[in-house]
């Protein structure tokens, strides 16, 4: 099940008055935005609703930059798999499996670029099952 998706901007002020105003009559309304300093040196907002953000942007849209999927896996052992199951299919590691507190506290995901540089993530939201 796609988790989320995320696709890169040039501006993104400009980004974020778009989406706020065009997603409103769905339903959909900013949900967090998380500073450059968190990802990579790119601002990023994400959208959603009833505080679940699926649909992001984020300032690095130039030339090259590439898409963002997420992929939902019910454990944190499935994006353990997929992360190494991906470098061995060719893939290039953009993040190692682990948490990414600064989404929530039980954010679990790993991160490969495909062959055509685009950013393929596993993510589990649930709590460590071993704890």
């Amino acid at each position: 099940m796609l988790d989320h998706v995320g696709i890169p901007v040039s501006d993104y002020a400009r980004s974020l008055a778009f989406y706020t105003q065009a997603l409103a009559p769905l339903g959909i309304g900013l949900i967090m935005e998380v500073p450059q300093e968190e990802i990579a040196g790119a601002k990023a907002a994400g959208f959603g609703h009833q505080g679940k953000p699926y649909f992001w942007f984020g300032d690095d849209g130039a030339p090259g930059q590439h898409t963002h999927v997420a992929f939902a896996v019910d454990s944190r052992a499935k994006v353990d798999a997929f992360h190494a199951a991906a470098l061995a299919a060719g893939g290039r590691d953009n993040g190692a499996p682990g948490l990414r507190p600064h989404y929530h506290p039980d954010y679990y995901g790993a991160f490969v670029l495909d062959p055509d540089g685009h950013n393929v993530e596993a993510v589990c939201h649930l709590p460590d099952a071993s704890a």
